[in-house]
């Protein structure tokens, strides 16, 4: 009898995750999303049958999400470059990319008026927190503040 009891229990969490999934999948596009591996493949097409178009080796890269098909995602990145990522290989964890000429400061609040904790040269990549008024806090490398979100792609609206 316990074990029934167990089976079920274990049959109904199941189903609850799977639904969760389900509904993970029905976002409404485009939304901000980031590679979850170290190695993601870029293909011309939402399946394994294309070709790989591009290999991602930078887990954390920001990506806009524009489509979604059959767990698979057309994704954006920075550039502009488009292709297709099966979903289980992208988290809703956000980052963002230092982006713009030159140098980017770092600052201890979200004023330019605040201590400069660090400069930051694009291209880095970290971890986004929250925005208000034109900044963002943005972790990178264990450093941490804030950054004039103009200067950060995967910030704001997608």
């Amino acid at each position: 009898m316990r074990s029934i009891a167990l089976s079920i229990c274990l049959a109904i969490s199941t189903l609850c995750g799977l639904s969760y999934q389900a509904a993970a999948q029905e976002r409404e596009v485009p939304y901000w999303a980031s590679l979850a591996a170290d190695e993601v493949n870029m293909r011309v097409g939402p399946s394994e049958r294309f070709r790989i178009d591009w290999v991602y080796r930078r887990e954390g890269l920001p990506v806009k999400v524009i489509r979604l098909q059959q767990g698979w995602r057309l994704i954006e990145e920075v550039d502009g470059t488009r292709g297709w990522v099966f979903n289980g290989l992208l988290s809703l964890e956000r980052h963002a990319v230092v982006v713009g000429e030159g140098l980017a400061e770092l600052r201890s609040a979200p004023s330019d008026g605040s201590e400069l904790n660090w400069n930051v040269e694009p291209g880095v990549v970290g971890t986004l927190g929250d925005c208000k008024q034109g900044w963002c806090e943005f972790a990178t490398d264990g450093r941490s503040g804030w950054i004039l979100e103009a200067r950060l792609w995967g910030a704001g609206e997608p």
